[in-house]
């Protein structure tokens, strides 16, 4: 009697596992074919001029933060930027990055304003990025966002001086920033 319950115990729960991996395919070809009904119909409106739901921004600021976080990691950091280095950063975040993000006492563009997502303002946004992750994303940019990806174009050590500059950018007060990346003047986009 005891090897008979114990089969159908066994039964049973192979009956249980079955339903739990049909449930599962079910509910994974239920959610693709929400995908393809929602890209086919155009339902999901993509203009700019309307922010995502709570839950699409989640989605969207979680995976970024994360995906920064991972690839970031691998960098070798160095293991203090100098006072040229922060001055060449200067120079360019206010030649590149300045529309967009702003800086102390200086406003984002007027036509930035209609971006969406907003480009974050790195006065207070650079506080919670490590220096490691500042350089992937100028490196590497950030689709479907507009951040470029400046890798393409400049040179590692710009980019470090870049990430060395944004870092300094919170607690920086508008004439420290308006002091700073004016010396040489000489700059090529």
């Amino acid at each position: 009697m005891f090897q008979q319950r114990a089969s159908w115990m066994q039964q049973d729960k192979s009956v249980l596992l079955k339903g739990i991996a049909g449930g599962a395919v079910l509910a994974a070809l239920f959610g693709l074919l929400l995908v393809l009904l929602v890209a086919y119909t155009g339902a999901y409106n993509i203009a700019a001029s309307q922010d995502h739901s709570p839950f699409v921004r989640w989605v969207f600021s979680t995976t970024m933060n994360n995906s920064v976080a991972t690839r970031a990691e691998e960098l070798d950091v160095p293991t203090e930027f100098t006072t040229a280095q922060i001055e060449a950063g200067a120079q360019h975040y206010k030649a590149m990055c300045e529309h967009c993000h702003a800086g102390p006492g200086v406003d984002r563009a007027e036509w930035a304003q209609g971006m969406l997502p907003q480009p974050p303002h790195l006065v207070e946004a650079a506080a919670h990025w490590q220096p490691n992750e500042v350089f992937w994303l100028v490196k590497h940019g950030v689709r479907m966002s507009a951040m470029p990806a400046f890798g393409e174009t400049h040179g590692d050590a710009e980019l470090w001086d870049i990430a060395a500059f944004v870092k300094q950018l919170p607690g920086m007060t508008a004439s420290e920033y308006a002091a700073l990346g004016h010396q040489s003047g000489t700059h090529t986009h």
